[in-house]
């Protein structure tokens, strides 16, 4: 089963201007999410991931409500039918 992927505005030239995309991961983790996501949307992981591999620092993504930087990271489990939230971390005074 799918999972649904709330796209940031930032984003969605990566994803055809689609807000929400529903996405068969590979793997049920969020480096398998990212992977199909790259395959569908390419460029898109270079946007989430950094070159070692880590998820970027203004990035904070969700798995339902949960922040993933207080579960497993990359490796947290993205069961079927769940919402995954990809918000731009926000700066400024």
């Amino acid at each position: 089963m799918s999972v649904s992927v709330r796209i940031p505005t930032i984003l969605r030239t990566y994803t055809g201007g689609e807000a929400n995309v529903e996405i068969e991961p590979g793997e049920a983790t969020l480096a398998g999410l990212i992977n199909t996501l790259e395959e569908t949307y390419p460029g898109i992981s270079q946007r989430l991931v950094s070159d070692t591999g880590e998820l970027r620092r203004f990035i904070n993504i969700y798995i339902n409500d949960d922040d993933v930087r207080f579960l497993d990271g990359l490796q947290s489990a993205t069961p079927a039918g769940a919402q995954i939230s990809i918000v731009p971390a926000v700066a400024g005074g």
